[in-house]
């Protein structure tokens, strides 16, 4: 039993400087009032505000090429639609042409007779 109490003492030994060692690396530490500390924080901040902004752009800059883009395709589709409507008009002109043709040459036949 003798050789365990060494050890056991050994132990808490090491245990009790591995918490002394926690402690003063915490005692160390700058403490938020420090002004190294302060302008890391405004330092931080100031990139956080930049990006911020940096992202807000390019979010108006997307919106604003899906609003450009939705234009596009709507006078697109006007400028077909009013293409179609011409061509329907077109092919209407055309049959009422041929419909008068024929109905000239049935009223021909007609007076021959």
């Amino acid at each position: 039993m003798s050789a365990k109490i060494p050890n056991f003492n050994d132990r808490m030994k090491a245990s009790a400087g591995a918490k002394q060692a926690i402690a003063e690396k915490f005692r160390s530490k700058p403490k938020p009032t420090d002004p190294e500390i302060q302008q890391r924080l405004i330092a931080q901040a100031a990139i956080a505000a930049a990006r911020e902004i940096r992202l807000a752009e390019r979010k108006a800059a997307k919106e604003a090429e899906a609003a450009r883009l939705r234009a596009e395709k709507i006078a697109k589709e006007a400028v077909e639609a009013t293409r179609q409507k011409e061509e329907l008009a077109r092919l209407r002109a055309l049959a009422a042409e041929q419909k008068a043709a024929r109905d000239a040459r049935y009223a021909a036949r007609k007076a021959r007779r």
